[in-house]
């Protein structure tokens, strides 16, 4: 089921399927534009078919949402007339569909995200069991024979995603690599996240929509809060390029000269990090706006 609110403030329920689909095309208009939440998967075949429609849809991640009805010092659970506000307010950005090779790639990805959650899931229980005094044999051989067949099936997901990124966005993809501090799932995951870069047209919005951007929290002019960056976005593609910062602090030149830069002035070393991982974006956006592989020597263009 969906929620809609209309601007005249109707309030309507349909199913999200082809019947309730078909329902909503009642309520619109050539010059209508749709706001919707962020929901898994549950958005993409809504989003899909008012855009194969020709209507003008955004999707918006519902933390944005959330932080706006605050501001309006409503604290209970977004409802349909609270985005239907934020629609009209802030009028965001229009949706386009991924490219199909990119969900078919977000898709593998979530299944191989949801193995190695099992696979962690079962060496932590083969060491609990290693610890227990006794024999536990039966136990630790199925253990281990699941967690075998786990790495298998891991392995083949994400060569299977490679390929498909290869086959589509080989350039890219080796570019993204030629990054120091960057690997190959980094990369493969910022061309799925980013839907091949085709959205961003500066670092700072790349930056923002990862999640990476740092928001400052300040009232008047005695109370200044730690700046945080604002967790928006996909959590895991945020948590690789926070990994990728440690490798990029000793092979990437502008990364390190930046790290060292942050920390000799009094800053924390994960404040650096963050910083570093921000510079990665930079460096990949300008790649794949610009074409060709990193070259250090031509930093300025990377800015």
């Amino acid at each position: 089921m969906f929620d809609v609110t209309t601007d005249q403030g109707n309030h309507f329920q349909f199913t999200n399927n082809a019947e309730g689909h078909e329902k909503l095309s009642d309520l619109l208009d050539e010059s209508c534009q749709c706001v919707m939440e962020a929901t898994g998967s549950y958005h993409q075949s809504l989003a899909s078919w008012i855009f194969a429609k020709g209507h003008a849809v955004s999707v918006v991640n519902p933390l944005v949402i959330k932080r706006f009805a605050q501001m309006r010092l409503r604290l209970a659970k977004t409802d349909s007339k609270m985005i239907q506000r934020y629609g009209e307010s802030e009028g965001p950005a229009l949706w386009n569909p991924p490219q199909e090779f990119v969900s078919q790639a977000f898709e593998i990805n979530g299944l191989v995200s949801l193995l190695i959650r099992q696979r962690t899931a079962l060496k932590n229980k083969l060491h609990s069991v290693s610890q227990k005094p006794g024999n536990f044999s039966i136990v630790t051989k199925a253990i281990t024979k699941e967690v075998q067949q786990l790495d298998r099936q891991v392995a083949s997901l994400e060569s299977s995603m490679e390929q498909l990124i290869r086959s589509h966005q080989g350039e890219l993809f080796v570019n993204l690599c030629s990054i120091p501090g960057i690997g190959k799932k980094t990369a493969m995951f910022l061309i799925v996240v980013t839907n091949g870069f085709a959205n961003f047209e500066n670092s700072k919005q790349l930056s923002a929509y990862l999640g990476l951007a740092p928001t400052i929290r300040r009232s008047g002019s005695s109370v200044r809060g730690q700046s945080r960056i604002s967790k928006t976005g996909n959590g895991a593609i945020r948590n690789l390029l926070f990994m990728c910062s440690f490798t990029a602090c000793e092979k990437n030149k502008a990364c390190r000269e930046l790290f060292s830069r942050l920390v000799e002035k009094g800053k924390s070393k994960k404040l650096a990090l963050i910083a570093v991982a921000n510079k990665l974006i930079k460096q990949a956006l300008a790649i794949a706006k610009n074409g060709g592989l990193y070259n250090e020597n031509y930093q300025m263009n990377l800015q």
